[in-house]
């Protein structure tokens, strides 16, 4: 069973944002990344670029696939985790921690409230 933290939101498509503030760092699922196997590259935006949600930010190769990041929520990328550049396998180990990729400065709060809670994202990956 993958592990879905209760303290995060989630997206349909295997997104977490864990909000603080104004602020939404953002990154893919324990079970997005157990799907994908093996990460070897992260394509992620720049500092000051937006991101509009339900739209690519970036993309994750694996061994297996190549898969879009779909943003959570509207916003400025105010930090990129640049240590993804050099490995990307952090995405495996700990998609959780060291495996985050961007944070962004949160446009609208109330696109927070489309977000799936654990118990749904839960059933969710349980139904697939």
């Amino acid at each position: 069973m993958s592990n879905i933290p209760l303290t995060l939101k989630y997206t349909q498509d295997h997104e977490w944002i864990a909000v603080e503030g104004n602020h939404g760092k953002i990154g893919i699922t324990d079970h997005a990344q157990e799907e994908l196997g093996d990460i070897v590259y992260v394509e992620l935006p720049e500092v000051g670029d937006k991101i509009i949600k339900g739209e690519p930010f970036g993309s994750v190769e694996s061994v297996k696939a190549a898969s879009d990041l779909m943003a959570p929520v509207s916003g400025t990328v105010v930090q990129v985790n640049e240590s993804l550049d050099d490995s990307p396998e952090l995405v495996n180990e700990s998609p959780y921690d060291d495996g985050w990729m961007i944070v962004v400065e949160v446009e609208d709060e109330s696109e927070l409230d489309d977000l799936l809670t654990p118990a749904e994202y839960k059933s969710l990956v349980e139904g697939e």
